[in-house]
C-alpha cells in the first residue's frame, strides 16, 4: 500500500515529475478557488486568479523551502500576492501563465459549475475536520436548513445543546478557515 506523500514531498518531486505537481494542485485547488471566490465578485476572476496562483507556484517550486514553512501556507502566500497584484492593477496579471505557455482558462457554464463544486469541496473538507456531533449539528442546521427543535428531537438532547454544538462547530470552522487561508 502506498503512503500519501506530503505536500513538501510533492513539491520536491515536482521539479522532475509533473504528476506530482498535479497531485498537489488537486489537493489544494478547492481551497484556493474558495479563497478567491470569497474575495472577488466574478467567478471568472476567481478562476483566473487560481490559475495564476498555481502557475506562480509551478514557476517557483524550486524555491520552496520545506524548512521555511508549510507548503499550504507557501501556496496561500502566492495567492495573497496574486490577489494584491490584481487589486492594485485592477486586472489579473497573467505573465507567469504566458511565460509557462499555459493556455488561458476557458470560462463556460461547465467551468463555472466546476468552480462552485471545488469551492464547496474546500468548505466540506473543513467541515469534515469537525468532531462528529458538531459536524452533524452544523450540517443539519445550516446545510439542511432544519430547525433546532427538530434536530434536538432527532439527537435526543435539548435545543440548547444543539445550539451550543452549532455555535462551537461554526467557531471551529472560522478558525480553520483563517488558518488555511480559506476564508
Amino acid at each position: 500500500m502506498c503512503r500519501r506523500r506530503s505536500d513538501a514531498e510533492l513539491l520536491a518531486a515536482a521539479l522532475e515529475d509533473g504528476e506530482a505537481f498535479g497531485e498537489f494542485y488537486d489537493r489544494h485547488v478547492g481551497r484556493v478557488l474558495a479563497f478567491f471566490r470569497r474575495r472577488v465578485f466574478e467567478p471568472e476572476l476567481a478562476l483566473d486568479l487560481a490559475a495564476e496562483t498555481f502557475a506562480g507556484a509551478l514557476a517557483s517550486v524550486a524555491g520552496f523551502e520545506p524548512a521555511g514553512g508549510d507548503a499550504r501556507a507557501w501556496l496561500f502566500a502566492i495567492a495573497h500576492h496574486k490577489l494584491a497584484d490584481a487589486v492594485r492593477s485592477r486586472q489579473v496579471q497573467d505573465c507567469v501563465r504566458r511565460a509557462l505557455a499555459m493556455q488561458p482558462v476557458a470560462v463556460d457554464d461547465e467551468a463555472l459549475a466546476t468552480l462552485e463544486r471545488l469551492a464547496a469541496r474546500g468548505a466540506l473538507e473543513l467541515l469534515d475536520e469537525l468532531p462528529p456531533q458538531q459536524r452533524h449539528a452544523v450540517t443539519a442546521r445550516h446545510l439542511e436548513r432544519r430547525e433546532y427543535t427538530e434536530i434536538a428531537l432527532e439527537l435526543r438532547c435539548s435545543e440548547s445543546v444543539v445550539r451550543k454544538r452549532v455555535s462551537r462547530g461554526l467557531a471551529a470552522l472560522r478558525r480553520a478557515a483563517l488558518e488555511s487561508g480559506f476564508s
